[in-house]
């Protein structure tokens, strides 16, 4: 199911740097994709750097599968929580920072999440857990989810573009000098 994604880094690339320029024509403005372009690119994202293969986007509790067989559940946020429906087998969230890029914030069994927030008032199906909190679950490093390749960088075009170096590998932001 999964196409070739090696083009992922430079869209998100162009994408943010869109967003960028919109925020810069119409000040005090956001335009912060959110919603189902948010969850698709981080589906997209985790298939990208941990090569899973990803579902059709209509299969339930799950998005994608690891090479062992592993049903991975995929959530991205721009914000400080993440939203579950259902348990799920694995689960990995990453958090996107438009400055500086995307970061792990949980990569392990899904059993543990779901145990904190089964009992949680759901809204609307979901129950939410704070990314703090899911950083406070320890997990095995063997159970985890290996990274094959690093993260995209959102923004270097527009960072080199104001005058900042950009190193994608380890995410560090410096300025020319």
């Amino acid at each position: 199911m999964t196409s070739n994604l090696d083009e992922l880094p430079r869209l998100l690339s162009d994408l943010y740097q869109i967003v960028e320029r919109l925020e810069t024509m119409a000040p005090g403005r956001k335009f912060t994709p959110d919603g189902h372009l948010v969850g698709s690119i981080g589906e997209a994202v985790a298939a990208y750097a941990y090569g899973l293969e990803l579902l059709p986007a209509s299969v339930k509790q799950h998005d994608a599968r690891a090479a062992s067989g592993i049903a991975v559940q995929i959530k991205l946020t721009q914000g400080q929580a993440v939203a579950l429906s259902y348990g799920c087998e694995h689960l990995l969230v990453l958090q996107l920072d438009r400055k500086k890029g995307f970061a792990e914030v949980y990569n392990g069994p899904g059993a543990p999440v779901w145990l904190l927030i089964e009992g949680k008032q759901d809204i609307g199906r979901q129950r939410q857990i704070r990314l703090a909190r899911l950083r406070q679950i320890i997990t095995d490093d063997t159970m985890k989810l290996p990274q094959v390749r690093s993260f995209p960088a959102v923004l270097p075009r527009a960072l080199e573009a104001a005058g900042v170096e950009f190193i994608a590998e380890n995410g560090v932001v410096q300025g020319y000098g």
